[in-house]
């Protein structure tokens, strides 16, 4: 064999992906755009037979009869394998892949300990070998950031945090990044004296010195009141969902939900309707079925996106009620039509953001010789 058959791939830790710019946050809603463009397109796979799954997840048994065998026994105990290619300029394979348990904290890690893998979409060769939590926050941020350039008033200036902590810390970064003329936060957490509300108040007040009001509360309906951007990143179980009314919100607000809220159906149908990716949640749907029927009604057990499809399934909305983000970055669908249009906009996670953003860390880092190199081969071994 000739040389031409050796293989060395770019190592990057987290301060390595620092270096490479991960948290730079109006960069990351730009690439974000350029992803779900590409996603309207259908320039993208992801998992799954239809192509869009999120990932596929390796789940605990509640118990074992073999000894030391792992089980269900800490909360967010998981796998997740989430593959993709993302096509257009990124033209790029690769995998996030974590692993999560709650008792990892007392440990002194965080909950979920992430890597991603960029690979030659020809090849299957690695290209790149990442940290990946940053770049999971980030990205996870920046489509929120995303959903508020597209949908919020251009003169907002008030945003409400429904959960304090890590995701809405991201989000921050990418609000202020697109709206300079936020000068206000409000947050509620599980209480307000809680180390996840006092921590991101001192996280805004480190970060954003432009922001003059920061106002922690105790309720929801305080926190999102004459709130323009109002961001749900509450790491709750789907009984536990904040309650969300539309009659607390102004005229003009945007509701952005990464997780769960508790919403009435006739509040639900009465918004602006926007998702990320409205086949993503078919799938969800298609997977819970009839689980979340309680009575014959529908429980809130599925994001806001998967409720809006038993809505569908349920003949209360019609599918055009439903817009994907896409079409109107794309031009194909209208954005915000008046003043008073109040959204609500349901997102989550999708490999092939985690792909792209890791792509653009990359390039940064191999322009900037940031990294370790290293080898796989320098020849593979024949067998």
């Amino acid at each position: 064999m000739s040389n031409d058959s050796r293989i060395d791939f770019l190592y990057l830790n987290e301060q390595d992906m620092i270096k490479a710019g991960v948290l730079d946050a109006g960069r990351c809603v730009d690439t974000m755009e350029e992803v779900v463009s590409l996603l309207g397109k259908g320039d993208y796979l992801m998992g799954g037979p239809d192509h869009n799954a999120h990932g596929l997840m390796l789940e605990f048994p509640d118990e074992s009869d073999i000894d030391d065998f792992p089980i269900n026994d800490s909360a967010d105990r998981r796998f997740i394998a989430m593959p993709a290619y993302l096509g257009g300029r990124f033209h790029i394979a690769g995998q996030k892949w974590y692993g999560s348990n709650g008792r990892n904290r007392k440990r002194g890690y965080p909950r979920s300990i992430l890597m991603a893998t960029l690979n030659d979409v020809e090849t299957g060769a690695p290209l790149c070998y990442m940290s990946a939590n940053l770049l999971s926050s980030m990205r996870t941020g920046a489509m929120p950031g995303l959903a508020a350039k597209y949908f919020a008033r251009k003169d907002s200036d008030t945003v409400a945090l429904i959960g304090p902590g890590v995701i809405n810390r991201a989000c921050m970064r990418a609000f202020v990044a697109k709206f300079p003329t936020i000068h206000t936060v409000k947050m509620v957490g599980s209480t307000p004296q809680s180390k996840t509300a006092q921590k991101m108040k001192k996280f805004i007040e480190e970060h954003f010195p432009q922001i003059k009001t920061i106002e922690i509360c105790g309720e929801v309906k305080d926190a999102v009141k004459d709130a323009d951007i109002i961001c749900e990143a509450a790491s709750v179980m789907p009984d536990h969902w904040p309650v969300l009314k539309k009659e607390w919100l102004k005229p003009g607000a945007v509701v952005i939900s990464t997780n769960g809220l508790n919403l009435t159906w006739e509040d639900e149908m009465s918004f602006r309707k926007v998702v990320d990716n409205w086949q993503m949640y078919v799938d969800y749907a298609n997977e819970d079925g009839d689980e979340y029927l309680d009575n014959g009604d529908r429980k809130h057990m599925g994001t806001v996106g998967e409720d809006l499809v038993f809505l569908q399934r349920d003949g209360k909305i019609n599918r055009k009620d439903v817009t994907n983000l896409a079409d109107v970055i794309n031009g194909k669908s209208e954005g915000r039509k008046n003043l008073d249009e109040i959204f609500l906009v349901s997102i989550e996670g999708m490999p092939i953001q985690d792909v792209a953003w890791g792509y653009e860390c990359y390039q940064k880092a191999k322009k900037e010789g940031i990294g370790t190199m290293l080898n796989l081969w320098d020849e593979p071994v024949a067998f």
